[in-house]
């Protein structure tokens, strides 16, 4: 029998990042390009930084059989390209780059925002909140601006300036581009506080910083799982789609599930069902389902949802139980629904708030369809229904109270237009958790009501189905009393669901093509809404002017509508009819936008910010020129 032909050896973060930079480690040419965002970064450099693992790497020796073309990983200098490499990277591509990249390039990071924003960052260690045990790792990873200085208030105020190797210093501030230079640091750093007259004071500080942190860096050892040159093609095309596109990793759900069967109590079945009993993920997934439908707006609330909501309450009354006892600041136990707070949730708990969160999870789902929302698809963001279902387990009030009731959709529509649902939530769902609450018992807005904005020039580049804000839109108008343009029906789940309702073109896409108007102008909410699928087949790809006559006339007789009638339809869109009937295409487009950018205030309680101030970073939506996207309002 043929012996392995891999061997698995833990190799040194340091040794792994300089091969990189000198081409020694390189990657098959047919990977995809490196493409992690400012978040997942962020969580990578946490993990790292407290030595927890980051997983296993995987990779081929070159000069066998397989001859992949190479190429260096992003960033590596133009050197790397020249070198043969001893080694491709079949599986590990976006960890060791964002640690390359972020540690020991020494240059800007291009990356991603959760508002899908290209941004060029440096990243930095908060030294103190690192240090601090209460804190959440990530929180103390700060990603920084090209120029270093972090502004609010459209750039009028300086929340953050680290400009200057002084000024890192001064707010203990740690470049993780110098992980690996620590003593060209350190000196500097002794130089600079003998200067201030207060070494004495932050030396302890950097020494325990070093301690642990940066030694974490220092000595961290990385799994590698090396393929020898005398691996089959074969078997490493096979090894590279699984390790690629594989079974889902282990969960937090799968591992407390071990750990609550060693107590005698089957988690899986709880949530999954069995022997004739439907659990608790059928329940919910079969609440408000519509007829002839097997699921509702609750199909996909995973069973790490379920437990989220369960920590939230289990660590809140934890944290008042020690605020009862006189504890304070560090000694209080944070609010959360991390990963590692999953982990340590007891069988108790779950046991005294499984039902409640259950049931917070079903009137989420009565929330959610008042609002229009029917479709798993159409929700903005499926995190988002953590904190609502949280909110509304102990306060069904707020389902009947209308006053309250309208301060929750203002948070709702906030965070789904302020677009703060996208990834790394668990600290926004913690805070939104504590602070919702009291807002509705006439306490302070939450931050997610009080420091979000939207800008105008957003809605010209809301153009993709995936983004929350769009989608937004589309429920936002069935929500405000859209009609169907041939039926004249309001969207109510029986009609979205047997008429096939969905998002389209106002100006058709063909009539735009033939116009020479760009996707980048025609393809934005701002000409896309709600309607039903026999009446988007009317509206085909003929001008406005032309379909507007073909609903009018009908097929027959009793099928016409009349003028006066379909422009009071057109209307409930938010749609001028006089420009429509015309096929003024620009000045539709403008004053849809004015009428949209009103909605959208109305639901969010405030004024749309329509300054000169552009949003740093360029939108990832779409590539291209967008010049004719100015035929829609500028932000002014």
């Amino acid at each position: 029998m043929a012996g392995a032909t891999f061997k698995t050896n833990p190799i040194s973060l340091r040794e792994l990042l300089i091969d990189c930079q000198r081409g020694e480690l390189q990657l098959p040419d047919f990977q995809r390009s490196w493409v992690w965002d400012e978040d997942r970064i962020k969580s990578l450099i946490a993990s790292v930084s407290r030595a927890f693992p980051v997983g296993a790497l995987m990779s081929l020796e070159t000069g066998g059989g397989v001859n992949f073309k190479p190429r260096p990983v992003e960033g590596a200098p133009d050197s790397a390209k020249t070198v043969e490499p001893a080694v491709l990277l079949l599986d590990g591509q976006q960890r060791m780059t964002s640690l390359y990249q972020v540690t020991l390039r020494n240059q800007v990071v291009q990356t991603i925002t959760p508002k899908n924003k290209k941004v060029k960052r440096w990243f930095y260690i908060d030294i103190l909140k690192a240090l601090d045990d209460q804190a959440n790792r990530e929180d103390a990873i700060i990603g920084v601006p090209e120029d270093k200085i972090i502004r609010s208030d459209f750039g009028r105020e300086i929340v953050l300036d680290i400009s200057t190797r002084e000024h890192e210093f001064e707010r203990l501030m740690f470049p993780l581009s110098m992980m690996f230079s620590w003593n060209d640091w350190q000196v500097d750093f002794i130089n600079y506080s003998n200067g201030k007259g207060n070494f004495a004071e932050r030396w302890p500080i950097i020494t325990r910083f070093h301690d642990e942190v940066v030694k974490n860096f220092a000595g961290y050892q990385v799994p590698v799982i090396t393929l020898d040159r005398n691996t089959s093609k074969e078997a490493v095309c096979t090894v590279f789609e699984k390790v690629n596109t594989g079974g889902k990793p282990l969960d937090a759900f799968e591992l407390v599930t071990a750990m609550y069967a060693a107590e005698g109590f089957e988690l899986r079945k709880d949530w999954y069902g069995g022997d004739g009993v439907k659990g608790r993920h059928q329940r919910l997934s079969e609440t408000l389902a519509a007829a002839g439908r097997s699921a509702g707006i609750l199909a996909n609330v995973a069973n790490t949802d379920l437990l989220h909501v369960i920590s939230l309450f289990y660590t809140r009354d934890r944290r008042a139980s020690a605020d009862k006892e006189g504890k304070h600041g560090k000694e209080l136990p944070q609010v959360t629904g991390n990963r590692q707070a999953l982990l340590n949730l007891p069988l108790s708990a779950y046991v005294a708030y499984a039902d409640r969160a259950e049931e917070g999870f079903k009137r989420a789902a009565k929330f959610l369809h008042e609002l229009n929302f029917y479709k798993v698809e159409d929700l903005p963001y499926q995190s988002q229904i953590v904190p609502l279902a949280a909110i509304l387990a102990e306060n069904e009030l707020a389902l009947e109270n209308m006053a309250v009731k309208e301060k929750l959709r203002q948070w709702f529509w906030n965070g789904v237009f302020g677009e703060l649902y996208g990834s790394t939530v668990d600290t926004r769902i913690a805070k939104d958790f504590m602070e919702v609450p009291s807002w509705l018992k006439g306490g302070p807005a939450p931050a997610t009501v009080s420091e979000t904005i939207f800008r105008a020039d957003r809605l010209k580049t809301m153009r993709m189905r995936l983004s929350a804000a769009y989608k937004g839109m589309h429920v936002l108008l069935m929500n405000e009393g859209a009609l169907d343009f041939r039926s004249g029906q309001k969207f109510s789940d029986t009609v979205f669901f047997s008429d096939y309702v969905d998002i389209h073109h106002i100006f058709p896409k063909k009539w735009c093509e033939d116009r020479k108007i760009k996707p980048q102008v025609y393809d934005s909410i701002i000409n896309k809404t709600p309607l039903s699928f026999r009446t988007n087949r009317i509206i085909g790809g003929d001008a406005p002017s032309i379909y507007v006559v073909a609903l009018e006339k009908g097929k027959t007789a009793p099928e016409g509508i009349a003028t006066d009638v379909l422009d009071l339809h057109f209307r409930s869109h938010l749609i001028d009819p006089t420009l429509l009937r015309a096929d003024r295409f620009e000045d539709f487009m403008q004053e849809r936008q004015r009428a949209l950018l009103a909605l959208i205030e109305k639901a969010m309680g405030k004024k749309v910010y329509t300054g000169s101030v552009e949003e740093e970073g360029e939108s990832a939506e779409v590539e291209g020129d967008e010049a004719e996207a100015e035929l829609t309002i500028a932000a002014e």
